[in-house]
C-alpha cells in the first residue's frame, strides 16, 4: 500500500471588518493548492446584522483575480455562519483575493461598505 499524504490548509485571521449596520467577525482564509478545492480562496466567518433597527439587509462580497464581485446575503436582525470557496476556473489556483462587508441600503442609497481587504498567496 502506498503512504497517504495530508495536504494542510494554512488558515490566517480576516480582522472584523465593519460598516455602519454591518459587521463580518471571527473571520478566516486560506489558499489552497493546485488540485485541492479548485486552488481556490476559502473564506469564513460570521456576518452580522449590526444595526437592528435600520430595517436593512447587510452581505459580504468577495473577488478574486480577474473577476467580479460575489455577493453573499445575511440575514436582517440576525448573525450567519458562512464558509466559502472562490476560485478561477481558468487557472491552477488562485493568487489575489479582496474582502468587504457591506449594508444594503436599497435602491434610493448607495451600500455603505468597509474597507477592502485584499490577501495574496
Amino acid at each position: 500500500m502506498g503512504a497517504g499524504s495530508a495536504i494542510a490548509a494554512s488558515w490566517h485571521t480576516i480582522p472584523r471588518l465593519t460598516t455602519g449596520g454591518a459587521e463580518f467577525n471571527s473571520g478566516q482564509y486560506t489558499f489552497w493548492p493546485s488540485g485541492t478545492k479548485h486552488g481556490g480562496f476559502e473564506w469564513r466567518g460570521n456576518l452580522k446584522d449590526a444595526d437592528n433597527g435600520d430595517g436593512h439587509n447587510v452581505y459580504t462580497q468577495v473577488r478574486i483575480e480577474g473577476y467580479d464581485w460575489n455577493r453573499y446575503n445575511g440575514t436582517q436582525k440576525k448573525s450567519v455562519p458562512l464558509d466559502y470557496v472562490n476560485w478561477s476556473g481558468d487557472e491552477l489556483y488562485t493568487q489575489d483575493a479582496y474582502i468587504r462587508v457591506c449594508r444594503d441600503r436599497g435602491s434610493l442609497h448607495p451600500d455603505n461598505c468597509s474597507v477592502t481587504k485584499h490577501y495574496s498567496r
